[in-house]
C-alpha cells in the first residue's frame, strides 16, 4: 500500500519509491467528480478523464492499464472552484454518505483482493449499490 505525500496532481512521482512496480498489480483508489456523491465505480483500465493525479500515475508508468477504484465526491456547486471543492471537508449534511462510501470502499477492496475484479466490478459498478 502507497499513500502519496506528494501533491495529488504528482501523485505518480509517488510510484518511484516502488521500483519495478508492475501496473497489473496495482489499484488506484481516488476521488471523481463525474460520479455522484457516494457512488463507487471499479475499472480494470482507462485513461485519466481529465483527473490530474490520475493523468500523473498514466504518465509515470506509461500505461492506463491498471485497475482503479472510484470514490464519487459529486460535481461541485455553480459557482464553486473544482479545485477548492475537492480540497473543502464534507459539509455536515453530506458527511454521513461519504463515511458510508468509505466504508464500501474498504469492503470493495477485501472483495478485488478475495475474490477480483471481476467480482467486485459486479457487486460494486450496479446503479443500486449505492
Amino acid at each position: 500500500m502507497l499513500k502519496p505525500l506528494t501533491f495529488m496532481n504528482l501523485s505518480g512521482e509517488a510510484l518511484a519509491s516502488v521500483p519495478g512496480i508492475d501496473p497489473v498489480v496495482l489499484l488506484v483508489i481516488f476521488d471523481d467528480i463525474s460520479l455522484p456523491l457516494g457512488r463507487l465505480r471499479i475499472r480494470e483500465k482507462g485513461g485519466s478523464g481529465g483527473h490530474k493525479g490520475l493523468e500523473s500515475v498514466v504518465d509515470h508508468l506509461g500505461t492506463g492499464t491498471f485497475a482503479r477504484l472510484r470514490l464519487g465526491i459529486g460535481s461541485p456547486p455553480e459557482g464553486v472552484d473544482w479545485a477548492d471543492f475537492v480540497l473543502s471537508p464534507f459539509p455536515d449534511r453530506e458527511r454521513a454518505l461519504a463515511d458510508e462510501m468509505v466504508g464500501r470502499a474498504a469492503d470493495a477492496l477485501e472483495l478485488i483482493v478475495a475474490s477480483g475484479l471481476g467480482e467486485a466490478m459486479q457487486v460494486y459498478n450496479r446503479r443500486d449499490s449505492l
